[in-house]
């Protein structure tokens, strides 16, 4: 369900798939061949969520942001980058992601958080407000810590992920 919220209406590109049971409101963009599943809940009211292309938000996944204020003039926006997958039940909020990256299930990115390009978060994990997280590696644990550099096979994969889910969308956007 796509609603308007103080007038602004989440603006979606060519080729996005939101499911039926997904909410969006208010300021969100979406790019390119990218997908929001079954109960994701994106709220676009006190600040504004810009979503990349081929880029894939998964079932029950909350994406929310951080209002603007005196001590915090432009609050904390959530924009999500290109190819990047955010698993099942991830929570988002006023964070910044670049560019292929894999968010596992059950994740939270709290605010101000910065995650360079070419990173997994896995499963579970927490990141805490202000933190950066350093292209190239795997970060896990609760707060989050940085585990390894991501192998060359991982690395080729965040993209296959991406992918498929642009693939899987189609079939989708077919159906309906």
């Amino acid at each position: 369900m796509l609603r308007t919220y103080k007038g602004i209406a989440p603006k979606l590109s060519n080729g996005v798939y939101v499911d039926e049971s997904a909410v969006l409101v208010g300021d969100i963009s979406i790019g390119k061949d990218s997908s929001v599943w079954p109960l994701v809940a994106a709220r676009g009211d006190v600040n504004y969520i810009k979503i990349g292309e081929r880029t894939n938000v998964q079932d029950g996944s909350v994406l929310h942001l951080t209002r603007k204020s005196q001590s915090n003039p432009d609050g904390y926006p959530l924009i999500i980058g290109n190819d990047v997958t955010v698993g099942h039940k991830v929570m988002l909020h006023g964070c910044q992601l670049g560019n292929r990256i894999l968010v596992g299930m059950g994740a939270i990115v709290m605010d101000n958080v910065t995650v360079e390009d070419d990173v997994i978060i896995g499963g579970g994990a927490l990141v805490p407000p202000n933190k950066t997280l350093e292209s190239g590696y795997l970060y896990v644990g609760s707060p989050v810590k940085q585990a390894r550099k991501l192998t060359e096979q991982e690395l080729a994969f965040l993209r296959v992920s991406a992918q498929n889910y642009v693939e899987l969308k189609d079939e989708y956007l077919q159906e309906s």
